[in-house]
């Protein structure tokens, strides 16, 4: 029995661990559990760090978007009122250039007249002046006093080299006793361009400029011309 006991004892003292240690259930060791823990900890992290970075590209695309679409919109307006400025400025030189075409000059500039409308003597074969002389050195530049076209160029007999122009409103007037002719007949002509040069060609005493204003392109159909220039805004 003692010996029975004590191997029974004994067995039981060898099985007693092997038994309890597989029978028993073993916790997860610390590191284990911490491993676990880490790694889940760690997918989370990657995945908020993903997601923040995506919003973030995200973000970036729209405010780039949006710079570029500011930036275009941008441009048209300045193209647009590029365009709207140059559309003003054409108008604006349009209308100039209309008022400049339809304004008139003296033609002779800073001189005045010497001889005046229908003044009296026997150097005039109508008995009176037809027309008004303006003071002027010979070679002194001739204007045409608005814009017309030039009906005659040439030699004028007692008004020798003379010129003759339509003007754009249906009158005419004269420029007589020139030295030289710088325009020819069907040339357009505009306010202040230079047609000639005063002389003392044809039945003159001395050099200036004959100056005639007319309902029609002959001798005879003379009209004040000093009334017909201040009518046009000239101030002789």
């Amino acid at each position: 029995m003692g010996v029975a006991a004590l191997t029974t004892t004994g067995v039981i003292g060898t099985l007693s661990a092997p038994a309890l240690a597989a029978g028993a259930s073993v916790p997860e060791s610390p590191s284990e559990q911490t491993g676990l823990n880490q790694i889940i900890t760690l997918g989370d992290t990657v995945a908020e760090q993903v997601d923040t970075q995506a919003a973030a590209q995200q973000q970036a695309a729209e405010v780039a978007a949006a710079k570029k679409q500011a930036q275009e919109q941008a441009r048209a307006q300045a193209a647009a009122k590029a365009k709207a400025d140059r559309e003003v400025e054409v108008r604006a030189a349009r209308a100039a250039e209309r008022k400049r075409l339809n304004t008139f000059v003296s033609p002779i500039s800073g001189s005045y007249i010497s001889t005046g409308y229908k003044a009296g003597g026997a150097v005039w074969s109508s008995g009176t002046h037809t027309g008004v002389d303006f003071h002027a050195a010979s070679g002194t530049v001739v204007h045409a006093v608005g814009s017309g076209t030039v009906v005659e160029a040439g030699w004028g007999g007692a008004y020798g080299n003379n010129i003759v122009i339509k003007m754009n409103d249906g009158t005419y007037t004269q420029y007589g006793h020139l030295s030289s002719i710088g325009v020819s007949v069907g040339q357009t002509v505009t306010p202040g361009q230079q047609i000639g040069l005063s002389g003392a060609t044809g039945n003159v005493t001395g050099p200036h400029l004959h100056f005639e204003a007319r309902t029609s392109p002959d001798y005879g159909s003379d009209i004040d011309p000093v009334a017909y220039l201040r009518s046009h805004g000239v101030n002789v």
